[in-house]
């Protein structure tokens, strides 16, 4: 599998970011920048400038991104109360994330929930059909 850079949001732990780290991916907190309260606009706009996949809880930024029928950045979301611990949270990303590789890298949305992961490219469009 390549190696990915990632953009971790502040809604999860720094912990996420390091063990995507120790599993050879390119991963950055945002409190790393000095900028743990930055607006999700400005997330966003650091994610897509150095071409980094943003990683949150907050649904925000899927909003954000389909107002704005962007391509880029991708989002990879963490929904449900099972998956607030970044011990959970890594094991579930790295577990799915081979067979998701492709689809990051050209820009879409992957929501994990309690039991099933979500994918939707990107733009999201009004005629694109929810999973």
């Amino acid at each position: 599998m390549s190696k990915l850079k990632f953009l971790v949001d502040n809604a999860l732990s720094p912990e996420v970011a390091e063990a995507l780290r120790q599993a050879g991916h390119d991963a950055i907190h945002v409190r790393q920048y000095g900028r743990g309260a930055s607006p999700d606009s400005q997330v966003l706009a650091r994610a897509e400038a150095e071409d980094r996949i943003l990683i949150s809880a907050d649904t925000d930024f899927g909003a954000i991104l389909a107002l704005r029928k962007a391509t880029k950045p991708s989002l990879i979301l963490f929904r449900g109360e099972s998956n607030r611990r970044p011990e959970i949270q890594t094991q579930h990303l790295l577990a799915n994330l081979p067979p998701l590789v492709e689809e990051l890298e050209r820009g879409c949305i992957v929501v994990f929930q309690e039991t099933k992961v979500r994918v939707r490219t990107l733009p999201i469009l009004s005629d694109q059909p929810d999973d």
